[in-house]
């Protein structure tokens, strides 16, 4: 059964056994409540799940070629036709044989019995341009390539950077040895301190915008569960930024020709500049970002902008932050890999012992608990030092002691002793 036919089994279980009603139902599996009855009565009356997967399933359809017309197709391709391309085997065969068939089906008659085309060709792609944005920061495309950009005067390493899709603007970028959640942070924050918050962010589906768990079963579909979301994910929505993860290179297309500019200018500019290290190419980009937004950056559409103001009360390094789930101790000390920590002030409120809290790291490393919009900083604090358990000493093993002949345990052995040498002392007398 399909994904879709699994769900109305278990949507129909779940009414019959009284967990769920026909209207709950109904809206569950986008349906009209009419709908929803006739699925169940179909259930009960014909057999189960199976009577709800698709009637023509397993069936041969109507308008199928028979097997005689497969079969006379091939033969004129091997012998009267060898060697003709899809569309023009089809045209030969609408013309002289007056069999009509289209060249999809001709290509596949040929594919099914083994037949190859006698010239292979590789259509190369077509992708259909996507009109701008029409405001600034409606949209921006985000992402990284690795890149010799000091060519031998350093190690490769990867710029990040972000670019307004209705502008050209870049409006953040960073170097970095490798992609990483901290480098997007930063150019994020690069381009919110300095435009505004955008509406909308573009990226590939790499693992650091998306979580390798974003795929939910239909239980928890049914129960109302989101999809987790990644460090960077939950900071986006924290942020209200629509997030659309890519799955081509072509649907990004404008941050994908962005790196070609800069791998044709940017490398000259770091070699006129007499860059050597990171840390220079990354003192030097900022200039370099102005010099190509005057000369590359376009007037949008409409002048109004859709950029959002950023609160004051946010503080972005709050934000782009990893956050993760821990329960407070006795003490309010909570334990965050392998360190043990504690408010760093007194809270204006209590916290229970047990509760759970949400830990949030910054990318200084500062740790810190987010409690009701509010930040509150930790402060690592030293283990408690526990005193060795003094070992008792174990008792030694005595040592065996042989029992003396007048022992009273060698007594009953000695007179049976007695007894035996008398008898053998008889005996050798008689």
């Amino acid at each position: 059964m399909t994904r879709a036919e699994l769900k109305k089994v278990l949507v129909v279980e779940k009414i019959l056994d009284g967990h769920m009603t026909n209207m709950e139902g109904a809206a569950a599996l986008g349906l009209t409540v009419r709908q929803m009855i006739r699925l169940k009565k179909r259930f009960v009356e014909e057999g189960g799940a199976q009577a709800l997967a698709h009637r023509n399933r397993g069936r041969k359809p109507k308008h199928t070629l028979s097997e005689e017309v497969k079969q006379q197709v091939v033969e004129l391709y091997n012998t009267k036709y060898h060697g003709s391309n899809n569309c023009h085997l089809a045209e030969l065969l609408d013309e002289h044989e007056s069999l009509k068939l289209s060249p999809s089906s001709v290509r596949r008659i040929l594919i099914d019995n083994g037949i190859k085309q006698a010239k292979q060709r590789r259509r190369s792609k077509v992708h259909r341009p996507r009109q701008r944005k029409p405001q600034a920061g409606m949209l921006w495309q985000i992402d990284a390539t690795p890149y010799a950009w000091l060519e031998d005067r350093a190690p490769s390493f990867t710029l990040h950077a972000a670019i307004d899709d209705a502008t050209g603007i870049v409006v953040g970028a960073v170097f970095r040895p490798t992609e990483c959640r901290e480098a997007y942070s930063l150019v994020m924050q690069q381009g919110i301190q300095k435009y505004g918050v955008p509406l909308g962010l573009y990226s590939d589906r790499h693992t650091i915008f998306r979580s390798p768990k974003e795929k939910l079963t239909v239980e928890q579909e049914l129960a109302g569960e989101t999809k987790p979301l990644s460090h960077f994910g939950k900071a986006m929505a924290e942020l209200h930024i629509e997030h659309i993860k890519a799955i081509t290179p072509q649907a990004k297309g404008r941050i994908e020709r962005l790196w070609q500019t800069f791998q044709d200018r940017l490398v000259i500019e770091l070699r006129l500049l007499r860059a050597k290290t990171l840390e220079e190419a990354n003192a030097a980009l900022p200039m370099l970002l102005e010099k190509h937004n005057r000369k590359f950056a376009i007037e949008p559409k409409e002048e109004e902008s859709a950029y959002m103001k950023l609160d004051p009360s946010v503080n972005l390094n709050h934000v782009f932050t990893i956050r993760e789930y821990r329960k407070l101790g006795h003490g309010n000390t909570l334990s965050y890999y392998g360190k043990v920590y504690t408010f760093a002030k007194p809270c204006d409120f209590r916290l229970e012992a047990r509760t759970t809290v949400e830990v949030r790291e910054t990318l200084s490393g500062e740790v810190l608990v987010w409690h009701n919009g509010q930040a509150l900083l930790l402060k690592e604090t030293e283990k408690p030092v526990r005193k060795p358990m003094t070992k008792t000493k174990k008792a030694e093993p005595a040592q065996s002691r042989k029992p003396a002949a007048n022992h009273p345990w060698r007594l009953a052995w000695n007179s049976r002793q007695q007894q035996d040498n008398t008898k053998m002392t008889v005996v050798q007398v008689t």
